[in-house]
């Protein structure tokens, strides 16, 4: 009798954990994967009428809800679920906001808890990857990756008698030929996307290279020219009042030629084909200064909460992301792939207008990469309203910011 108890518990000891397994494997995960994609834009369309039931359908027990927020609503909204103990499993990052959200724990250290992850990493460009590095941990992989080029309207420039702007000298030009109530150029304000290139293409800088000291080079001679500049070209009436919140917006200023120039991304040819459809939009490279053409790198990346009830299911999905199927299909919605193998596909090679984003990407920076950005960020904004406004010089507006983004980073 004892024998054949010891046999039988013996059988349920090998069953019952197959039995676990088999409803483990039966039970229908849901992951919560929150993104800025607009509910109406085509990124949004693909993400959930072709990409998720792709991967749904490779993964039958693993369910993914898109949940899309608004940018300007998405940062507070991740902070205010941590603060809750709630959240998604999976978030489209800012690569901004990257080291700012590992720095807070909310992250997974993607390069200890998923074992093939030096597999993804070394398939991705380099630069987007570094967005994910902080304090000696990869918290994310890029998701896309792209940057700002100059759009210049042919009707403007035909009008003017110009060419399309080389340098920063160009751009000045033609405030003295501009057609009456048209400007030069226009942008949206005095953060960083829209600052940046024009600092960094006169060679300035926020920091030095190590970021831990703006005072000298937020403040420094050509920061502060870049600055004067935009200054300049504001009040005399060549650039428009947009970056100073008034004015039309850039976006529909330059597709009904009311603006000559803006920086811009990829996703603007889109927007011209549904909205614009017999404007032809012009790019070249941002006009170069003292310190070359530099453009702004922008793009997202795919990060794992720490708190993630289902990390096993929710790394499925961010492996399905790094796919060539994945970033092939997102690329066709105006987004550019982070996989360079891609760049040799008949899509990249024949594409209308990728070519001249990936020629500014050689030259592109990333916005500071500090868990401090966004702070830095809005003392940047605030010097610069002050300084376009004629409320302050560049100099003593830029010492002042030094100091406080001095402070941010010895914090």
């Amino acid at each position: 009798m004892k024998r054949r108890l010891f046999v039988l518990c013996m059988v349920l000891a090998l069953v019952l954990p197959l039995s676990v397994a088999q409803a483990q494997g039966g039970e229908t995960v849901t992951l919560r994967f929150w993104h800025t994609y607009n509910e109406t834009s085509t990124e949004n369309q693909m993400l959930v009428e072709t990409l998720i039931p792709m991967f749904e359908e490779a993964h039958p027990n693993i369910k993914v809800e898109s949940v899309p927020f608004p940018y300007d609503d998405f940062r507070q909204a991740l902070v205010t679920s941590m603060a809750g103990g709630e959240g998604p499993d999976l978030a489209r990052l800012d690569i901004i906001w990257s080291p700012e959200f590992a720095d807070l724990g909310a992250l997974a250290a993607l390069d200890e808890v998923m074992p093939d992850f030096q597999e993804f990493a070394d398939r991705v460009f380099p630069g987007p990857l570094s967005t994910n590095y902080y304090a000696g941990h990869y918290y994310g992989l890029p998701l896309d990756t792209n940057t700002r080029v100059y759009m210049w309207n042919q009707t403007l420039y035909d009008q003017m008698g110009m060419e399309p702007p080389a340098t920063i000298d160009d751009i000045r030009a033609l405030c003295d030929v501009l057609p009456a109530d048209t400007y030069a150029f226009s942008d949206g304000g005095t953060y960083g996307w829209a600052v940046l290139p024009w600092i960094w293409s006169f060679g300035g800088a926020i920091t030095d290279p190590e970021i831990t000291v703006a005072s000298g080079y937020v403040n420094g001679e050509a920061t502060v020219a870049a600055y004067e500049f935009l200054y300049e070209m504001v009040d005399s009436g060549c650039f428009s009042p947009a970056m100073l919140g008034g004015g039309p917006d850039s976006g529909t200023g330059y597709f009904t030629n009311l603006v000559a120039g803006i920086l811009d991304g990829p996703w603007m040819f889109p927007i011209a084909a549904a909205q614009y459809p017999d404007f032809e939009i012009q790019t070249t490279l941002m006009p170069a200064g003292d310190g070359g053409s530099i453009s702004v790198v922008g793009g997202e990346n795919i990060v794992l909460f720490a708190n993630s009830e289902h990390p096993e299911e929710a790394m499925e999905f961010l492996r399905f992301t790094q796919s060539v199927d994945y970033q092939l299909k997102m690329s066709e919605t105006a987004q550019i792939a982070v996989l360079p193998e891609l760049l040799e596909d008949p899509f990249y090679v024949n594409h209308p207008y990728f070519g001249i984003f990936l020629e500014q990407l050689q030259t592109a920076q990333a916005r500071t990469p500090h868990p401090a950005w966004t702070q830095i960020e809005d003392v940047l904004s605030q010097a610069g309203q002050l300084i376009l406004r004629g409320e302050m010089p560049a100099q003593e507006a830029l010492d002042a910011a030094a100091e406080e983004i001095d402070a941010l980073l010895a914090e």
